[in-house]
């Protein structure tokens, strides 16, 4: 039956934690009357609940804010004969 199912949960662990991070994390539990583990639990869970910005691409970016400056007409120089390779023998 479904009501006997119980709900897969996973555990982790965090080492090399900052002390100052910890400390932060303490204090801001006790001030919403949580564990640290419940706290940082619900960290988590809002951290991931909100959508990822998606980010364009960078040449996109930057034409979106230039191009209502107005663009630059370049004159090219003209392109010459290819080289020879040198020759190294």
């Amino acid at each position: 039956m479904i009501s006997e199912m119980r709900r897969l949960v996973a555990s982790i662990t965090i080492r090399n934690l900052d002390e100052t991070v910890k400390r932060k994390l303490r204090l801001r539990a006790a001030q919403r009357n949580r564990s640290m583990e419940d706290e940082a639990r619900d960290i988590l869970r809002t951290a991931l609940a909100q959508e990822p910005t998606q980010h364009g691409n960078l040449a996109d970016a930057i034409r979106r804010r230039i191009e209502p400056l107005g663009g630059v007409d370049l004159t090219l120089p003209a392109r010459g004969p290819m080289r020879d390779p040198p020759d190294f023998a």
